[in-house]
């Protein structure tokens, strides 16, 4: 069996979800396992029928019958988000998603003080915001950086007296560093977390080896590879690893490395929530995204003109992908103004206006090189010359955007995606491409 792994090749929004649930219409998938970040995903997926969830945690294969999820130990679980995405998945005709759900007990908790102090931290840089999520997932990861003992984990649920000390020490560490937190007392927390901990199944992580030898399995990353907390362009990023290395990682603990197939996803706009670099921004574009509306934390959902210096860094820093998936073709389709595209006439729903563009170069390079993870400053100096680079441009809109995608990034486009739902994906072949296996 090939296992799929998924990573997101730009600053996250690319279009995994509807991937993933692409992967799990069109194959017998057994277990979608979730490597990285925690409830602060979103990824959006919409079926035939107009039914839609944005997945945060469980994975965005749920809408499948019998596909299951499991949280690996890299997860930041939110007991509270994900009681409240399964009331949401219930609603829209999914009621057995927390049946289908296992859990890593090594897994960092995500809790109301871990929340609360994210949000302080963040309205405190004032007008040099990160554009964090403001769910707490990252101050989770510090802390458990800083008190790998005691920080409460998944497996603590079952265990109320470990619990209720360990959150009781979180809470009077946060408040003594940053003041009152707006965030209820420990022993009105207790209740909801033990009901997860009696709820989900609770693994060790040796339960996984046992999942991805039952059958062939999906990946699903969280956010993008231009967000790498080692990667990304510092400080705007993520607290976690968002290239293929800690699910590479759990496959080699399994014995079966080297059983899973890398599939980059892209858009054929470069997007970003929030501050931080978008050389390619270009507000003049005509577009907006249901899914992903500014809101109080991450700030405004830019768009820019698909930045190919950016995506081949990416994929240098994830080691290479074996495929690619390009999403959100409607959108090139509905900018494009110059007649026939691919031998098509142009939509009735086009725009006017010069289309999306490729950058190939900025001013002065073609190239940005990934350094060695940990050198922040390093990064933090990448990302002060990538807010003042400028792009440039190819004449004209690509006639046919997955040979163009290819071309300038040297690997193949595979799927392409037309449509939010797994009825508009494609399948592509050509020179570069082949099909799924």
């Amino acid at each position: 069996m090939n296992h799929v792994l998924v990573v997101d090749l730009g600053y996250g929004d690319a279009g995994k979800g509807t991937v993933v649930d692409w992967l799990c219409a069109t194959r017998p998938v057994h277990t979608v396992i979730r490597f990285n970040g925690g409830a602060q995903a979103a990824h959006n997926v919409v079926l035939r029928d107009g039914r839609h969830h944005t997945f945060a945690q469980f994975g965005a294969g749920t809408f499948r019958p019998g596909v299951r999820t499991h949280l690996s130990r890299h997860v930041v679980v939110d007991p509270l988000a994900l009681a409240a995405e399964a009331d949401h998945l219930a609603a829209v005709g999914v009621p057995d998603a927390l049946d289908r759900l296992t859990v890593d007990g090594e897994a960092l908790l995500a809790t109301p003080y871990h929340r609360a102090a994210n949000r302080a931290r963040e309205l405190a840089r004032g007008a040099d915001r990160h554009g964090s999520c403001g769910l707490g997932v990252g101050e989770a990861v510090a802390y458990g950086l800083a008190h790998p003992g005691s920080a409460p984990r998944v497996a603590d649920c079952r265990t109320p007296a470990v619990l209720r000390r360990r959150l009781a020490a979180l809470r009077d560490r946060l408040t003594a560093e940053l003041g009152p937190l707006d965030a209820p007392p420990v022993d009105d927390c207790l209740p909801a977390f033990t009901a997860f901990g009696d709820r989900v199944a609770i693994v060790d992580r040796s339960h996984l080896a046992g999942v991805l030898r039952a059958g062939t399995c999906v990946f699903e990353g969280a956010q993008g590879v231009l967000l790498d907390e080692w990667h990304g362009f510092h400080p705007y990023t993520t607290w976690s690893t968002t290239t293929f290395a800690n699910a590479e990682g759990l496959l080699a603990e399994a014995g079966l490395a080297g059983t899973a197939e890398r599939l980059g996803v892209l858009r054929v706009t470069t997007t970003r929530h929030g501050p931080g670099p978008l050389v390619t921004e270009d507000p003049a574009l005509p577009l907006a995204d249901a899914h992903n509306a500014t809101n109080p934390w991450q700030g405004r959902f830019r768009f820019g003109h698909f930045d190919a210096v950016a995506h081949r860094y990416a994929l240098d820093a994830a080691g290479g992908v074996d495929r690619l998936a390009l999403t959100h073709l409607d959108l090139a389709d509905r900018l494009f103004s110059g007649g026939v595209r691919s031998g098509q006439g142009l939509p009735d729903r086009a725009l006017p206006g010069p289309g999306l563009r490729i950058c190939r170069r900025y001013d002065g390079t073609d190239r940005l090189e990934p350094g060695p993870p940990g050198d922040l400053d390093r990064q933090a100096a990448l990302t002060a010359r990538l807010l003042a680079a400028r792009p440039v441009y190819d004449d004209d809109p690509p006639a046919d955007w997955p040979a163009a995608v290819e071309e300038a990034l040297g690997a193949p486009v595979t799927l392409t995606s037309h449509s939010p739902t797994a009825e508009g994906k494609l399948v592509r072949k050509g020179t570069l491409s082949t099909p799924f296996v």
